[in-house]
């Protein structure tokens, strides 16, 4: 809810800042005295428009970062036993009782305070991953699953992990998607919002029900663990980092979307599209005369069946047709009757009738 809360404040805060920023830019590339571009001017639509492209890209950047960072300082379980994630339980309780030795209370001489506190964690993450089912539910939903006591078995915790967590969560994403949808907020890229969620929702369910880790989280470990000393995440800290990078995704498309893809219908025309769509309505109305042709020669079949087979009543119709074509229709157009006109008032007095030429 919060995330998605955030979104609509971000659809506000980047038009001020690239105002700054587009301020600053000028005020170092344009000389003092020297013309700025003014609002309004294409040019100084193109540079607000990479100025916003740069600055939500930033954000949106330090987003991914963050998101890391909060899952790196909160740790887990086995790197803060220092066990790697395919530890077996035997060496989970070798390296506790090395633990144990240095951070024990009686060790330390703490019986309360921060010592004590953080003996009592590196215990609860012993026994959460010696229980084959609690260290399931750990490594895909958290610590605040792998706490549940009414959850004995895998099948108690993947049911409860999924009814409480997993559809609750998307339902209220799909109905806050909606509604910001209906004010405006997502116009731009809806089927591609929607197919993210939808994908989502399927790859964490996916990877809740599976006994081992999707394929996805081992290639993303395998490149994570070559290219930086970060450890490997967890099926629950990759899915809290593909939720953040989802919102990122929702910001990208309102915010950079529009300026990559404009909008056809605001874009001016070029000749280029004219000429394109003359050949269009060319190939058009070609069609239409070739249909207009084939339907008079239907009619004119049609007409002259009573005929069939007498050759002269067939050339005296045609030429009673033609004649009838000639009078009442060429000849008793107004454009016709003007230029008959025009063309035979300085022969004779007795243009036709209606002519525009007829004194």
């Amino acid at each position: 809810m919060s995330a998605l809360l955030s979104l609509i404040g971000w659809s506000f805060l980047p038009e001020l800042v690239s105002s700054w920023v587009q301020a600053i830019y000028y005020g170092i590339t344009i000389r003092a005295g020297d013309p700025k571009p003014q609002p309004g001017s294409p040019q100084h639509a193109r540079h607000r428009r990479r100025i916003h492209t740069l600055v939500v890209t930033a954000y949106l950047l330090y987003t991914v970062y963050e998101a890391d960072h909060d899952l790196r300082r909160l740790s887990s379980y086995h790197a803060d036993l220092g066990v790697p994630v395919t530890a077996t339980d035997r060496e989970i309780k070798s390296r506790f009782r090395r633990l144990a030795a240095l951070h024990h209370p009686d060790k330390t001489g703490s019986g309360s305070g921060e010592g004590a506190a953080y003996f009592i964690h590196l215990k609860l993450a012993s026994d959460t991953l010696q229980d084959a089912a609690k260290r399931f539910a750990y490594e895909r939903f958290g610590d605040a699953m792998a706490s549940c006591d009414k959850c004995a078995t895998i099948r108690d915790h993947v049911a409860r992990g999924v009814l409480r967590t997993i559809l609750p969560h998307y339902a209220v994403a799909a109905a806050m998607v909606y509604v910001l949808g209906l004010f405006g907020y997502m116009e731009f890229g809806k089927f591609y919002r929607w197919l993210i969620l939808m994908t989502l929702c399927l790859f964490e369910v996916h990877t809740v029900t599976r006994p081992g880790f999707p394929p996805l989280l081992t290639f993303v470990n395998g490149v994570v663990t070559t290219v930086t000393s970060r450890p490997p995440y967890l099926p629950f800290q990759l899915i809290a980092l593909l939720r953040k990078l989802t919102l990122t995704v929702y910001i990208a498309l309102s915010q950079i979307g529009p300026l990559l893809v404009p909008d056809s219908k605001s874009r001016k025309p070029t000749a280029e599209d004219n000429e394109k769509a003359v050949r269009e309505r060319l190939v058009v109305l070609e069609a239409v005369s070739r249909q207009l042709d084939a339907d008079a020669a239907r009619l004119m079949e049609m007409e002259l069946a009573p005929f069939k087979g007498d050759t002269a009543s067939i050339t005296h119709l045609g030429g009673q047709m033609r004649e009838w074509l000639v009078q009442n229709t060429i000849r008793a157009d107004p454009l016709v009757k003007d230029a008959l006109g025009t063309s035979l008032k300085k022969r004779r007095k007795d243009a036709p009738a209606g002519a525009k030429g007829n004194r």
